[in-house]
Protein backbone atom coordinates (compact mmCIF):
# COMPACT_ATOMS: atom_id res chain seq x y z
CA UNK A 1 0.00 0.00 0.00
CA UNK A 2 1.11 3.67 -0.78
CA UNK A 3 3.91 2.38 -2.95
CA UNK A 4 2.31 3.40 -6.13
CA UNK A 5 5.31 5.54 -8.28
CA UNK A 6 3.57 5.92 -11.68
CA UNK A 7 6.58 7.57 -13.29
CA UNK A 8 7.86 4.68 -13.03
CA UNK A 9 4.99 2.59 -13.95
CA UNK A 10 4.58 4.45 -17.28
CA UNK A 11 8.05 3.32 -17.92
CA UNK A 12 7.33 -0.08 -16.91
CA UNK A 13 3.98 0.03 -19.08
CA UNK A 14 5.24 2.15 -22.05
CA UNK A 15 2.97 4.95 -21.83
CA UNK A 16 5.78 7.32 -21.88
CA UNK A 17 6.62 6.28 -25.36
CA UNK A 18 2.90 6.74 -26.70
CA UNK A 19 1.33 9.37 -29.12
CA UNK A 20 -0.75 12.22 -27.68
CA UNK A 21 -3.79 10.33 -29.86
CA UNK A 22 -2.68 6.95 -27.61
CA UNK A 23 -2.56 9.39 -24.74
CA UNK A 24 -5.69 10.66 -24.92
CA UNK A 25 -7.36 7.26 -25.35
CA UNK A 26 -5.60 5.50 -22.49
CA UNK A 27 -7.13 8.40 -19.80
CA UNK A 28 -10.36 8.69 -22.00
CA UNK A 29 -11.98 6.79 -18.81
CA UNK A 30 -9.85 7.83 -16.23
CA UNK A 31 -10.68 11.38 -15.25
CA UNK A 32 -12.37 10.80 -11.84
CA UNK A 33 -10.79 9.78 -8.73
CA UNK A 34 -12.85 6.84 -8.24
CA UNK A 35 -11.49 5.80 -11.49
CA UNK A 36 -7.99 6.67 -10.96
CA UNK A 37 -8.16 4.06 -7.95
CA UNK A 38 -8.93 1.26 -10.50
CA UNK A 39 -6.21 2.50 -13.23
CA UNK A 40 -3.91 -0.69 -12.29
CA UNK A 41 -6.71 -3.26 -13.03
CA UNK A 42 -6.94 -1.23 -16.55
CA UNK A 43 -3.73 -3.08 -17.44
CA UNK A 44 -3.51 -6.48 -15.29
CA UNK A 45 -7.25 -7.56 -13.75
CA UNK A 46 -5.35 -9.05 -10.85
CA UNK A 47 -3.92 -5.63 -10.00
CA UNK A 48 -4.82 -3.73 -6.54
CA UNK A 49 -6.68 -0.45 -6.66
CA UNK A 50 -4.71 2.61 -5.53
CA UNK A 51 -5.01 3.45 -1.67
CA UNK A 52 -6.91 7.11 -1.04
CA UNK A 53 -3.51 8.47 -0.59
CA UNK A 54 -2.37 7.34 -4.43
CA UNK A 55 -4.83 8.01 -6.01
CA UNK A 56 -5.17 11.35 -4.82
CA UNK A 57 -1.48 12.34 -5.33
CA UNK A 58 -2.05 10.85 -8.90
CA UNK A 59 -4.54 13.10 -9.69
CA UNK A 60 -2.70 16.19 -7.95
CA UNK A 61 -0.16 15.80 -10.43
CA UNK A 62 -1.92 14.99 -13.22
CA UNK A 63 -4.83 17.62 -12.62
CA UNK A 64 -2.95 21.15 -14.36
CA UNK A 65 -6.26 22.70 -14.37
CA UNK A 66 -7.39 22.35 -11.21
CA UNK A 67 -10.72 20.79 -11.62
CA UNK A 68 -10.50 17.53 -10.73
CA UNK A 69 -9.56 15.59 -13.65
CA UNK A 70 -6.19 15.11 -15.73
CA UNK A 71 -6.47 16.88 -18.95
CA UNK A 72 -5.18 15.82 -22.17
CA UNK A 73 -2.29 18.53 -21.97
CA UNK A 74 -1.24 17.99 -18.50
CA UNK A 75 -1.93 13.96 -19.08
CA UNK A 76 1.58 14.51 -21.89
CA UNK A 77 3.42 16.38 -19.59
CA UNK A 78 2.42 14.32 -16.84
CA UNK A 79 3.30 11.35 -18.07
CA UNK A 80 6.35 12.41 -20.21
CA UNK A 81 7.98 13.80 -16.77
Amino acid sequence: ADSFDYKTFFVKVGLNSKSKDQLTKVFGILDQEDELKLFLQNFSASARALTDAETKAFLAVGDSEGNGKIGVDGKIAFIKQ
